[in-house]
């Protein structure tokens, strides 16, 4: 195989991330919360890195959902552009976070 590994990704206001294949994000009845499920490991979000997850479908752009926020919570799109990135890009350095591919057929 070649090409970079989802690891590496670095995120930036072009990057469109993905959930990769491995990780789901799903709502935990039982304890009320949302979790992203990886094989042997299981990460908590807070509500807000929850509502960028669900914005993150690999179609979208991370400047567009910068923009999506910055709209919605009426915010200075640098302040939440930086912590967007700060966060997407955490969770792709532990592996939770992949970038779409190009033909996503």
């Amino acid at each position: 195989m070649t090409g970079s590994r989802s690891r590496n990704l670095t995120v930036e206001e072009t990057s469109r991330p993905v959930l990769p294949r491995h990780a789901k994000l799903r709502f935990d009845a039982t304890r009320q919360l949302w979790v992203i499920l990886a094989p042997e490991r299981v990460l908590a979000p807070d509500e807000i890195a929850v509502e960028i997850l669900q914005l993150c479908d690999g179609v979208r752009s991370v400047g567009e959902i910068i923009d999506r926020l910055a709209a919605k919570y009426s915010a200075a799109r640098e302040l939440i552009g930086a912590d967007v990135i700060a966060m997407l890009q955490d969770l792709a350095d532990k592996g939770f976070l992949a970038e779409a591919r190009e033909n996503t057929a």
